[in-house]
């Protein structure tokens, strides 16, 4: 059973952008940045783009491409999210702990301790 939890996704091809309303508690101006980046890939990348939460609470990229889309860009996909891994490093962080708090009802020691443990 997959314990994955989608935080959100963009799709080129329908020009969608999908929320998690489970995560409607998050401060907006959170939302609307993660709405941004999610975009942001598509354009300039192509395919879908998704933030996921795995079963113990890290944020994870994903990207896909339809098979006849020859225009997705694999290793700019791979470049992207390097890049905004680094550069919204805190932001991200701040997502995993929103995420274990609020929906994994973790304790502050719990989120600490993992916190530390990944570092």
């Amino acid at each position: 059973m997959d314990k994955r939890v989608v935080l959100c996704g963009a799709n080129s091809y329908e020009q969608k952008y999908y929320f998690n309303k489970d995560f409607s508690l998050m401060p907006e101006d959170i939302q609307k940045e993660i709405h941004i980046i999610s975009v942001m890939f598509t354009e300039e990348i192509g395919g879908i783009f998704t933030m996921v939460f795995d079963e113990d609470g890290s944020l994870k990229f994903e990207t896909q491409a339809a098979d006849s889309d020859y225009l997705y860009d694999e290793i700019g996909a791979r470049l992207y999210i390097d890049k905004i891994t680094r550069t919204r490093q805190e932001l991200f962080k701040s997502l995993e702990m929103f995420y274990r708090a609020f929906i994994l009802n973790e304790s502050l020691e719990e989120i600490e301790e993992k916190m530390t443990r990944e570092e």
